[in-house]
């Protein structure tokens, strides 16, 4: 029972962060106005709650699954400031910022994952 729980934890700081961010990502680009720090650190407490609610039988899928989040992440931000150079195009901006919310959503997380399991090996 317990352990269902953990992961319904997990999943709502999930799901509110993806939220946030899409929402973050739409305003910045519309209204050109840059997004307000507390949001980024509230995607960053959310990301913390994330990694400290996964299961110890899923660390290695969601290690597996984050690092390749924020490597897409962050290629295809690299990208995007590439296309905008090249072509100038505004819907770069609307996927660069999405993508920049999503980094500070998934790499607090990831950071919390992998320090638990260095800990836990570290004890064993």
């Amino acid at each position: 029972m317990i352990k269902a729980r953990e992961n319904l934890i997990g999943a709502w700081a999930f799901l509110a962060g993806l939220i946030i961010a899409i929402v973050m990502g739409i305003i910045s680009s519309v209204t050109k106005i840059t997004t307000d720090p507390f949001l980024y650190g509230v995607l960053a407490a959310l990301g913390i709650i994330m990694g400290y609610f996964v299961a110890e039988k899923d660390v290695r899928t969601f290690l597996l699954a984050t690092v390749s989040v924020v490597v897409v992440c962050f290629a295809g931000i690299q990208a995007q400031i590439l296309n905008s150079a090249i072509i100038g195009i505004g819907f770069n901006r609307l996927v660069g910022a999405i993508l920049g919310a999503l980094l500070m959503l998934f790499i607090p997380s990831a950071i919390v994952v992998a320090l638990k399991t260095v800990f836990s090996l570290a004890k064993s």
